[in-house]
C-alpha cells in the first residue's frame, strides 16, 4: 500500500520538489524543467490542499489520476484540486528533456473573491488525467501568454492591485480552458462516439443479466467505473453529443427494456420491474408514465 504524503503549503510543495522558495506563499508558476522528481517517491500517494494547473511536454513519467494512467510523451494540460489523490511513476533515466510550467493556487489566495465560489463549477478539476486537456499550438501560445502575466505580475513588487489583476488573468486561463475543452469533445469525435458505443454496450449488457433483481438499477458511478473515465467528463460528452445526460441515457435504457417485456412477455408490471432492478413497482411505473406519457398497462393494451 502506497505512503500517502499531505502537502499543505506551496512552500511544502518546493521543497519536495528540490526548488527555491516561492516568491508568494499562496501563488506560484513553476518552470517544469526545473523540477526535480525522484524514482524514490514511485511508491509515495500525493494530496495537495492547493490547486495545482499543469502544462507538461516530454515527461517521461506516469501519473495514476482517477483511476487512470497516463504517459506525458506529448503535451497536455490538467487541472487537480485541493483533497484529490495521485501518484506519479517516475523512471530511472534522466529527464533532460521536460518541459512546462505549474501553477499552484492556495484556496486562501481566492478568498473573499467571486473566483473563490466558481473554482470548483469548472468541471475539468474533476476529470482524471485521462481526459486531460490536449492543446493546439495556437492555444498553448495563448495560455502561455496568461502564464506569463501572472509570473511578472507576482514576481514584481506586491501591491493592492496585485491580487486582482493575477485573479483576473487566473480567470481568464481558466475560461480559455474549459473553451478548448468544447473544442476537444467536437474534434474528437471519432474517440467520442466510440465512448457512446461502449456505454451502449455496457448496457445492454447490464439488462440482458437475468439476475438484475439482486444487482438494482445500474448508476452512474457504475458506467463511468466500466468506461475508466470520470462522472463529470461523461456527463458534459454526452450532453454534447446527444444533449442527454447520463441518467437519462439509464432511463432510456431502462424504457426500452420495459416496453420489450411489456409488448413479448405476459408478466405482470410488478414482475418486470423486479426483473429491471426496481425494488418497487410504483417506481417502475412513475418512471415509465413520465417518459412515455402511458401507464405500461396502457403501453400493452396499445398492443393488444
Amino acid at each position: 500500500m502506497k505512503e500517502v504524503r499531505k502537502l499543505k503549503s506551496l512552500i511544502e510543495f518546493h521543497r519536495s520538489r528540490g526548488l527555491p522558495p516561492p516568491l508568494h506563499p499562496l501563488i506560484s508558476v513553476v518552470d517544469y524543467a526545473t523540477m526535480r522528481l525522484s524514482p524514490e517517491n514511485n511508491n509515495v500517494s500525493w494530496v495537495y490542499d492547493f490547486y495545482s494547473i499543469a502544462l507538461k511536454r516530454n515527461m517521461p513519467a506516469k501519473i495514476k489520476y482517477g483511476q487512470q494512467q497516463y504517459d506525458f510523451d506529448e503535451g497536455l494540460m490538467f487541472f487537480i484540486a485541493p483533497g484529490q489523490v495521485f501518484s506519479i511513476e517516475v523512471p530511472q533515466e534522466r529527464q533532460d528533456n521536460k518541459s512546462g510550467w505549474f501553477l499552484l493556487i492556495h484556496p486562501d489566495f481566492l478568498w473573499n473573491t467571486a473566483l473563490a465560489k466558481k473554482m470548483r463549477k469548472y468541471e475539468f478539476f474533476d476529470y482524471s488525467v485521462s481526459e486531460a486537456l490536449f492543446l493546439s499550438e495556437n492555444e498553448e501560445v495563448i495560455l502561455e501568454g496568461i502564464i506569463q502575466n501572472i509570473k511578472s505580475e507576482h514576481r514584481s513588487n506586491i501591491d493592492k492591485f496585485s491580487q486582482n489583476i493575477i485573479i483576473s488573468q487566473i480567470e481568464t486561463l481558466l475560461n480559455y480552458a474549459e473553451r478548448f475543452y468544447q473544442r476537444q469533445f467536437i474534434t474528437r469525435k471519432i474517440s467520442n462516439h466510440e465512448v457512446l458505443d461502449r456505454m451502449e454496450g455496457i448496457l445492454a449488457k447490464y439488462f440482458d443479466n437475468d439476475n438484475l433483481s439482486a444487482l438494482g438499477l445500474p448508476t452512474v458511478q457504475y458506467l463511468t467505473n466500466e468506461l475508466n473515465i470520470s462522472p463529470g467528463y461523461l456527463s458534459r460528452l454526452l450532453k454534447e453529443l446527444t444533449g442527454l445526460s447520463t441518467q437519462q441515457h439509464i432511463q432510456n435504457k431502462i424504457i426500452e427494456k420495459a416496453k420489450e417485456n411489456l409488448s413479448t412477455t405476459t408478466l405482470s408490471v410488478s414482475e418486470i420491474a423486479y426483473r429491471l432492478g426496481f425494488e418497487h413497482s410504483q417506481s417502475f411505473s412513475k418512471m415509465f408514465k413520465s417518459k412515455t406519457n402511458l401507464s405500461p398497462l396502457e403501453f400493452r393494451s396499445s398492443y393488444s
